[in-house]
């Protein structure tokens, strides 16, 4: 009797420690194939698989103490894997081949303009998928919406639109659609990624353009702060029929057309020479401060491009030259419409470098590759006393053989530093150390105008305005 007690008792520790390493078991049973989905093919369990799994090894554990419950609890646990196996192997079967996406995009948009984008996913698989979609989104854009939610019924296809808002300037690439899809029985997620590659050429912001057109053709630039400037002498090439306006000479009314219309109207005429203008656009560190999220190139570069295209409206001949520390991109002056596109292929993907601006460079290139006089328009920004003298030298010693245009910007922070100086005693120091700043940059502009120099100071968001009309005003007076 007491060497079979000794052997019960043997048999049933060996069965208490077999059940005690059971938890531990199933939990490797379980956890093995999870960890091979999910690195092999991007499907991770949801939360309620999750929540079975912490129910299924509580009952392992309770096999411990209830030695009898073994059977129907392992029984319990190799259903759940069957069913997840089985839930596993539908959504895989189901996506691996049966999902195809395409996507529908202009391949240029403005700067800060939303550009619609439209996604087609298509399930040629027998079950319905339910899940999201999340189109690629590029460094500083903006999505609405960010992601779509998905339902796919079998050998069928859904389209989503949305609207992207560049926020940089530049040449994007979108490359992929990741999707999301939930299993049938919500025990799996799978992500998978589908190739999908569009290009994306962020121009500067061309709207005004169009809305320059518009005003101009119903005589309200003064609504966008361009004024009309009267003519020096007189223009013989004929333009067109207009509305009559208070700053008109009389001598130019169309008494036939006013008779006919019973309004008074008048010819305009436009200048009959050819006038050539050169923009230089510093790319270098006096360009990278910020405002209102674009930087000083950003709103130099749209204010240029609005010019230009009133210039070659007026028949002008329009160029470009892109440099910091070394020239980036040239464009010879030519007129038409044509070379409005030039302009802005040559300058939508230049951006502000972190590195000194070599004047030297950009006019050297400058003397090389335009002989005829031209109007010379340089945007760029006044820090210190190195480049303000650089900026100095460049543009006044070019007086003569051409007529220079200095663009400089201002810095709102500083202005608002000196204009404010209320506060604590910090701001009083930060007050007068931005009024002996801006007494330095006045004198700077001074001597500017004293070598001949055309300046336009002002502040980077409000240039577009100023800068055409200093051009009208230099068309008027034939400075050219």
């Amino acid at each position: 009797m007491g060497r079979m007690n000794d052997a019960l008792r043997q048999i049933t520790e060996g069965q208490f420690q077999t059940y005690s390493k059971l938890p531990w078991l199933m939990l490797v049973v379980f956890a093995v194939p999870l960890a091979v989905g999910a690195w092999r093919f991007r499907t991770y369990p949801t939360k309620l698989w999750i929540a079975v799994l912490t129910i299924t090894l509580a009952g392992s554990v309770f096999t411990v103490f209830s030695p009898d419950s073994f059977i129907w609890v392992a029984a319990l646990d190799w259903l759940l894997l069957i069913v997840a196996t089985v839930d596993f192997l539908s959504i895989y079967l189901s996506t691996n081949h049966g999902i195809h996406a395409s996507r529908e995009i202009a391949r240029s948009c403005s700067l800060g303009v939303p550009v619609e984008s439209h996604l087609t996913v298509e399930n040629l698989s027998g079950i319905t998928l339910v899940g999201h979609a999340r189109d690629d989104l590029p460094d500083d854009f903006e999505s609405s919406p960010d992601q779509h939610r998905l339902r796919l019924p079998p050998r069928g296809r859904v389209s989503f639109r949305r609207k992207l808002t560049p926020g940089r300037r530049g040449a994007f690439r979108l490359e992929h659609v990741s999707l999301r899809f939930l299993s049938p029985l919500r025990l799996w997620h799978r992500y998978i990624q589908i190739p999908l590659e569009s290009e994306l050429n962020v121009y500067p912001d061309m709207k005004q353009l169009s809305d320059y057109a518009l005003l101009a053709r119903t005589n309200r630039l003064s609504l966008i702060g361009v004024r009309r400037t009267r003519r020096i002498g007189q223009d013989s090439d004929f333009e067109r029929l207009r509305d009559y306006s208070r700053d008109d000479n009389f001598r130019h009314i169309d008494w036939r057309s006013t008779a006919r219309r019973n309004k008074l109207t008048v010819r305009q005429f436009q200048s009959d020479q050819s006038q050539r203008v050169i923009f230089l656009l510093d790319c270098g560190r006096m360009m990278t401060n910020t405002r209102d999220g674009y930087t000083l190139l950003d709103h130099a570069m749209n204010s240029a491009l609005m010019m230009a295209y009133v210039a070659l409206h007026q028949g002008d001949a329009v160029g470009m030259l892109c440099f910091s520390d070394s020239v980036h991109a040239y464009i010879p002056p030519h007129g038409g419409k044509s070379q409005m596109n030039r302009l802005i292929h040559a300058c939508f993907d230049q951006f502000p470098r972190m590195v000194e601006s070599r004047y030297d460079q950009a006019f050297l290139y400058l003397r090389n590759h335009c002989k005829r006089r031209s109007l010379v328009v340089l945007a760029t920004n006044i820090i210190d006393e190195v480049n303000a003298a650089a900026v100095t030298d460049y543009l006044g010693n070019i007086n003569g053989q051409h007529l220079p245009m200095g663009v400089i910007l201002r810095d709102r922070t500083l202005f608002e530093a000196a204009d404010h100086p209320e506060g604590d005693e910090s701001n009083l120091y930060r007050a007068a150390a931005a009024a002996d700043i801006l007494v330095w940059r006045d004198q700077v502009l001074k001597d500017l105008e004293h070598r001949g120099v055309l300046m336009v100071d002002t502040f980077p968001d409000e240039l577009t305005a100023p800068l055409v009309n200093q051009y009208l005003e230099i068309k008027a007076k034939h400075l050219l």
